[in-house]
């Protein structure tokens, strides 16, 4: 093992919530460890579109997983993943994972899947963070990726069995919704506090890059029509966190607008691996000049989903699309033709569509759309 790499450790928060985060006393205590991202937009708000862009640093229109149907559909040929990369680079690559649809097998070693209604997910993670310091003290550096799938599991049992996206009796009980997301939050408090406990044993904080991120938001009644996830492109669901954790930074808080998809880009470029000449050119940019306070641009962030309307199933298409910056967001409902527009800093909820009241945003804003469509 060289020691001037370093070994990779991604946990994904399968439905963490910004907001839960940003009181969590837990989550909170990462930012003293390294770059505390509040404003990261995910490509799409359900989880299979999310990691692949992630792992791809690409959109997936592009890289061939834009829905829920599609994850066969990716093109690991024209977009390697980060696994890939880090295969070919002499690391032990390992995914901990509830369904082999969410993230591409390409590039593990080693690709588990375990059953979510059964499984420990905290005395699991810890036993196989035990085996990757293993694996370091014999030389060799490691990826491993771990999903967190405790909130989905109890919303899909508690929400999504229960309810239809037009269940009057959901919608009319905020309160209520509320207190049963936040029981398993907390959940994943006790996890990620027990996982950041292990990686202070083991020593992982000192060599290693370490991602906690979530893949999207969860309502929690907010808008008719989404009673959980996947529906919409309103922020509760694509508004999300990341720590991106390294002793070579200095711990601070970042608010500048970032997308998923630049997290690949950043940590090829961190760990000084190039992106190979032959393959598509990613979507998302290293966000290494950010952290180093260097000039940066204004990041767009595209998003897109199939709004379910009145099926139980989503479309085999995405038909709902957004494009947004820190101030506004401009929604395009494609199933309709209708557009929103909103201005995030006044109207954060997202309450008081503006479009057609002659902002000059609002052409701008479409135009960095089509370029999507």
């Amino acid at each position: 093992m060289n020691k001037e790499s370093k070994n990779l450790i991604i946990i994904c928060i399968d439905g963490a919530r910004r907001d839960r985060v940003q009181s969590s006393e837990v989550y909170k205590n990462l930012e003293n460890k390294g770059i505390f991202f509040t404003e990261s937009i995910t490509y799409a708000p359900y989880t299979n579109s999310a990691i692949h862009a992630i792992i791809s640093g690409a959109y997936g229109y592009r890289n061939g997983c834009d829905s829920y149907w599609h994850s066969a559909n990716y093109n690991n040929d024209e977009f390697p993943t980060l696994s890939k990369y880090l295969q070919d680079n002499d690391y032990y690559t390992y995914a901990d994972i509830h369904s082999d649809l969410i993230l591409p097998k390409y590039g593990f070693d080693v690709y588990q899947v375990y059953d979510e209604s059964t499984t420990d997910l905290e005395v699991r993670h810890i036993k196989l963070l035990e085996n990757m310091k293993e694996k370091s003290n014999l030389g060799k550096n490691f990826f491993i990726y771990l999903h967190y799938e405790t909130i989905h599991t109890g919303i899909m049992n508690s929400v999504l069995k229960k309810y239809t996206n037009f269940s009057d009796e959901y919608f009319s009980n905020r309160e209520k919704n509320e207190k049963n997301y936040d029981k398993y939050f907390k959940k994943s408090e006790s996890y990620l506090q027990k996982i950041q406990d292990k990686i202070t044993d083991l020593g992982f904080w000192e060599n290693s890059i370490i991602l906690i991120l979530s893949d999207h938001g969860v309502s929690i009644g907010e808008k008719f029509g989404e009673r959980a996830y996947g529906a919409f492109c309103y922020d509760y669901t694509i508004k999300s966190f990341a720590f991106y954790l390294s002793k070579e930074f200095s711990p601070r808080k970042i608010s500048h607008q970032i997308r998923h998809i630049d997290f690949m880009p950043t940590i090829l470029e961190q760990l000084k691996i190039k992106q190979y000449e032959k393959s598509e050119k990613i979507d998302g940019v290293s966000l290494l000049p950010l952290i180093n306070n260097e000039n940066f641009p204004i990041l767009y962030a595209f998003t897109e989903t199939g709004n379910p309307l009145n099926d139980r199933a989503p479309p085999k298409k995405p038909n709902t699309k957004s494009i947004r910056t820190s101030k506004w967001k401009l929604i395009y409902n494609e199933y309709n033709e209708t557009k929103e527009l909103y201005d995030l800093e006044s109207d954060p909820e997202e309450n008081h569509n503006l479009i057609s009241k002659n902002l000059e945003i609002e052409s701008m804003l479409w135009e960095k759309l089509i370029e999507h469509l």
